[in-house]
């Protein structure tokens, strides 16, 4: 089966514990202002290729990803786009164990066609929640959260697939009013949640947008410090 790529990345260690072989699908049903991949947004770009070439791309790196307790991350764009894709892939890549982490902000119904056979193959669910507030989350990404925090839910209280979930620290916008309180309250309602990862907001991928003739509206925007985000993760963790 033919899946529409945006990249692959052989090496990473900041998605998911250990050494990660990480595709990145191409193609979101999201629009964030603070986007650094803006360039997988479209479904129609990218490039169309066999679930069973990308697996053996993946089994090449076999020794160093199963030495470091790694595995292999689907990122994006959005992956859960291209579910019956990724299941052939998944498939595939658990007859070698292959740890597999999905990186998915999950705009999606929960009675997505799929979605239950897909979580089987799943060892790990990176969750992006954009804003914790509807309306701020509305601002920032285009669409409101109520789908993202069922999916949430379901993935972590249903299903009990085990959960980092991972959030942006954008000074004056995600820390806007009691957001992280209320980040906090909600983490706290699921059950397998791992970890909880703030990364800082940065403008690596501005340049995107402007190769795209496209306008970055997040602007003069501070970059948050390391330590700020310990912090916050201190917090939520508390």
């Amino acid at each position: 089966m033919l899946g529409r790529i945006h990249s692959e990345v052989s090496f990473s260690k900041v998605d998911g514990p250990g050494i990660r072989y990480v595709v990145f699908m191409q193609g979101c049903n999201l629009r964030c202002r603070f986007c650094h991949n803006v360039d997988t947004w479209s479904t129609t770009s990218g490039k169309l290729i066999d679930s069973q070439e990308i697996a053996k791309n993946i089994l090449k790196t076999l020794p160093y990803i199963k030495n470091s307790n790694g595995g292999v991350t689907i990122s994006g764009g959005e992956p859960l786009l291209q579910i019956e894709f990724l299941i052939e892939l998944f498939k595939t890549l658990k007859k070698y164990d292959i740890n597999i982490a999905l990186d998915t902000a999950g705009n999606f119904d929960i009675n997505e066609k799929g979605l239950d056979e897909l979580l089987k193959y799943v060892d790990l669910v990176l969750f992006d929640i954009k804003h914790i507030d509807n309306e701020e989350h509305k601002k920032l990404v285009g669409f409101e959260n109520t789908k993202i925090l069922e999916m949430a839910k379901y993935i972590s209280n249903v299903k009990k697939v085990p959960m980092w979930v991972r959030i942006v620290y954008i000074p004056g916008i995600t820390d806007k009013g009691d957001s992280f309180k209320r980040y906090k309250e909600f983490i706290k309602k699921l059950k397998s949640v791992e970890k909880i990862e703030v990364l800082p907001y940065h403008e690596l991928g501005v340049y995107k947008w402007k190769e795209l003739g496209m306008e970055y509206t997040l602007k003069n925007i501070r970059i948050p410090t390391k330590e700020e985000c310990k912090k916050i993760e201190d917090f939520l963790n508390s």
